[in-house]
């Protein structure tokens, strides 16, 4: 692995959201509107608590993750310089480390930006950090899998629009298999199946560290659907310079 390589794509490609006003239109979105969701459950509960924020990030990360990752590949693939970046002495794995590092650097950017909502509450009372800190740690651990999982779907494509609806497809279902009545389905027909769509739902991993305690095994549950996931960027990719 060659760590010059990565930084090279890493720079080439966080360089371009920031070359982009719709990175900007991203950022202010995504800050503003948990920004906006929290003052609207601090008016009706009177609580200075992000629980309600928080399980809704799923959520909003069900397609703002998306529209990060759509292009990634998709849009190398559509206008040809795919071609060009694996012709350059850049290892693919070099390439889809460096793409998907920048954007979970900017991921990462627009969610450490909201943290504006916890230091605002420090205006009106003392907000519980452990929940808060941990909450932030599993929604940069919970993006990384959507980012990864997106990355891959964008480079099986050449429409960013596909690659898109396709992602939150996808990233749903890692939604759809933690929901209440779903594992209550389940466990009613086979019910060692329910155990396994638990494990497998972001919401039972990420609500475990939203809780402040951070375990061993959520953590891992995310890092190794993330490298199953740039693996599976990488098979992609490199059939594609095969095929060509």
């Amino acid at each position: 692995m060659n760590l010059r390589a990565v930084s090279t794509v890493f720079r080439r490609e966080l360089g371009s959201y920031f070359n982009s006003p719709i990175a900007y239109v991203f950022l202010v979105a995504f800050v503003l509107i948990p920004n906006v969701l929290f003052m609207f459950f601090y008016e009706a509960q009177r609580q200075l608590s992000m629980r309600d924020y928080f399980g809704l990030l799923p959520f909003v990360f069900l397609f703002f993750v998306p529209a990060i990752t759509m292009r990634l590949w998709s849009e190398e693939r559509r206008a040809g310089s795919i071609e060009i970046l694996l012709t350059l002495p850049v290892r693919v794995r070099e390439a889809v480390l460096g793409k998907f590092l920048a954007a979970y650097a900017f991921l990462t950017i627009a969610i450490c930006a909201t943290f504006t909502i916890p230091v605002s509450m420090t205006m009106f009372g003392r907000p519980d950090w452990g929940p808060i800190i941990g909450a932030y740690l599993g929604a940069i651990l919970m993006g990384g899998l959507f980012l990864a999982l997106g990355a891959y779907i964008s480079s099986l494509s050449t429409n960013q629009i596909v690659a898109f609806i396709l992602s939150v497809s996808l990233s749903f279902m890692f939604i759809l298999t933690g929901f209440y009545i779903v594992l209550r389905a389940v466990r009613g027909v086979w019910p060692f199946l329910a155990d396994v769509f638990s494990y497998l739902s972001v919401l039972t991993h990420f609500g475990n560290i939203a809780k402040g305690v951070v375990d061993t095994s959520d953590v891992i549950y995310y890092v190794s659907f993330i490298i199953l996931f740039l693996f599976l960027n990488v098979y992609a990719v490199q059939s594609r310079r095969y095929a060509g």
